[in-house]
C-alpha cells in the first residue's frame, strides 16, 4: 500500500487502469491505454495494475468491475468509473485535472 501512495503523490494526474489478463473489457482497453499514454506523454503518469496481482489493493480500493479507472491528483481520488473508454474521453477527463 506504501508504494501504491508513491505512485499516486504526483504533481501530474495520475490515471490508473485496475484490470486482469484473463477480463475481455480488460484486454480490449489495453490499446486505447496505450494510446492515452502517448497522447498525453509527461503531462500524466498512466499505471495499469493487476488486480490478480494486488488483492489486498484491489479489496482496500473496492474494486468491483472490471476494467475500473481511477483519477489521481495530488494524491487524492478526483475520479473513478468502471467500464470502457475511448482514448479521447480519458484524455479529456485526465486534461481536466491538470
Amino acid at each position: 500500500m506504501s508504494k501504491f501512495g508513491e505512485l499516486i503523490d504526483a504533481q501530474v494526474p495520475v490515471l490508473i487502469d485496475f484490470f486482469t489478463e484473463w477480463h475481455e473489457q480488460s484486454i480490449t482497453m489495453n490499446e486505447t491505454i496505450r494510446h492515452v499514454a502517448a497522447a498525453l506523454g509527461d503531462k500524466a503518469k498512466v499505471i495499469k495494475i493487476d488486480v490478480d496481482k494486488n488483492k489486498e489493493l484491489a479489496e482496500a480500493l473496492r474494486i468491483k468491475g472490471l476494467p475500473t479507472f481511477m483519477i489521481y491528483k495530488d494524491g487524492q481520488m478526483v475520479w473513478r468509473q468502471s467500464g470502457e473508454f475511448d482514448a479521447n474521453t480519458l484524455i479529456t477527463l485526465i486534461q481536466e485535472q491538470a
